[in-house]
């Protein structure tokens, strides 16, 4: 059984770098701003044989009560209160500051095992730090500096003790559950409460900035996961949480909102839109949130059609649908400027709600799973190729340079989204309008509403 050590401090002194480091990934953001990471992040770390959960965390700060920096130290506490181990990290090269003070006085008290880090001691710059570090009370720090991986070995050693402590506990439980009378639940034998799940489902959420990403993650998830405010930005990198809906685990990925490329002025805002657009290219269904008072904007569209050229399903999820005066008139709207704008994923699914009052969100996750359905959905080759033969029957090929083309087999080749290809001869000549009544006629027959759909001629 892994243990789980949440990574602590004040702000910049690298907990994210380390994060990455342990993770062998770059999942959290880096950047030279202070206070980059706002929410918790989860990931499984690993150091030569020693595995355990890492939680990233906002850096400590002093925070007034309702603002958003109060909302980020609950997330910190939230970890805290998940985690076997605490991983304070100071930043050596700046000594210890009366925050690390502060801050290393909440973590003694909360009575769980602590592991000092002193940060950025690569060369001689960090030993005055380092020094400094011993007048916390909170043990030996251990130097390492997570940007160039070195001091990994001394930090496996501080981690080791805390794998046995829980692999201990894990023997405990099971010789405690061996012991337990059997009261009837047939749950440890296979019961139903205990069959495996499936794959998790990959859901992101996408959007604008200040449509209410976040707070609907909340809603879904049933907890404050990730901080939320009334400013426009607060999310900056994508953050994963895994939830389990009816039976069917879901991974939901919470993104930063993403605003016109020329009004995107800041390495910081760059890099959190890039990872906004690889939150989308691991999805499988991407949820586009609007803001039902604003309708539906340029940007809007320009987010939905990145989500069609990954081939991702889509579900449209209109926010603040409360608010809207209008609904009818709003609707029309809605749907007739998707029709014109997004074409290739016609019949995409539409549901409006309200994340802050919740009404409506109950619709969202079954439109979502009949999405994810349809986009794995797999047509035989009979039945493609009589309705080709009675599309061609209906409407033939037109003739190009007098010469009328043939088209005579269609197979799907795969899913997710539904491909095919289609052969015939001249097949490059094929003008694209008769290209698209195909893929509509596809869509139509076969029920591939509001996903993409991959049309290759041979």
């Amino acid at each position: 059984m892994p243990f789980t050590v949440a990574i602590l401090g004040r702000p910049n002194v690298g907990k994210s770098t380390l994060f990455n480091r342990l993770c062998g990934t770059r999942a959290a953001l880096v950047h030279a701003t202070p206070g980059v990471t706002r929410d918790r992040r989860a990931g499984r770390a690993r150091i030569s044989d020693l595995e355990f959960q890492v939680i990233d965390t906002a850096g400590l700060e002093e925070a007034e009560e309702g603002a958003m920096e109060a909302g980020m130290q609950a997330q910190t506490r939230l970890a805290m209160a998940e985690a076997d181990v605490l991983m304070l990290v100071i930043d050596a090269r700046a000594g210890v500051t009366p925050v690390d003070r502060h801050f290393a006085d909440m973590v003694r008290r909360s009575a769980k095992p602590l592991v000092l880090v002193a940060n950025k001691c690569e060369g001689r710059g960090g030993e005055g730090g380092m020094y400094e570090a011993f007048s916390l009370g909170l043990g030996d720090p251990v130097p390492i500096s997570a940007e160039h991986g070195e001091g990994m070995a001394d930090l496996y050693e501080a981690l080791s003790p805390f794998r046995d402590e829980a692999a201990a506990r894990a023997e405990a439980d099971a010789r405690r559950k061996a012991a337990a009378p059997d009261e009837g639940g047939a749950a440890e034998d296979g019961g139903a409460g205990e069959e495996p799940l499936s794959g998790a489902l990959q859901l992101a959420i996408v959007g604008r900035p200040n449509v209410g990403k976040s707070t609907l993650l909340n809603r879904l998830v049933g907890e404050e996961r990730v901080v939320t405010g009334p400013e426009p930005g607060v999310t900056r990198d994508a953050i994963a949480v895994e939830w389990e809906w009816q039976g069917r685990r879901v991974r939901l990925v919470d993104t930063a909102g993403m605003r016109r490329r020329s009004r995107v002025e800041e390495s910081l805002e760059r890099m959190s839109v890039a990872d906004s657009l690889r939150a989308i290219r691991f999805a499988q269904v991407a949820v586009l949130v609007l803001d039902g008072t604003m309708g539906l904007e340029r940007q809007d569209l320009t987010i939905g059609s990145h989500v069609v050229e990954e081939g991702r399903a889509l579900v449209v999820a209109v926010n603040k649908w409360d608010l809207v005066a209008d609904r009818q008139e709003a609707m029309l709207s809605l749907r007739e400027r998707l029709e014109e704008s997004l074409p290739q994923i016609r019949g995409v699914r539409i549901v409006t709600l309200s994340a802050l009052t919740g009404d409506g969100v109950d619709r969202l996750l079954p439109a979502v799973f009949d999405a994810f359905e349809t986009w794995n959905r797999r047509v035989p080759t009979a039945g493609l190729n009589r309705w080709l033969a009675d599309v061609l029957e209906r409407h033939p090929p037109p003739l190009v340079a007098g010469r009328r083309l043939r088209l005579r087999y269609i197979t799907q080749i795969k899913s997710r989204p539904p491909s095919f290809v289609l052969f015939g001869s001249r097949t490059e000549a094929l003008p694209d309008a008769y290209r698209r009544y195909l893929v509509n006629g596809l869509r139509d027959s076969f029920g591939l509403d509001g996903v993409p759909i991959r049309l290759t001629l041979r």
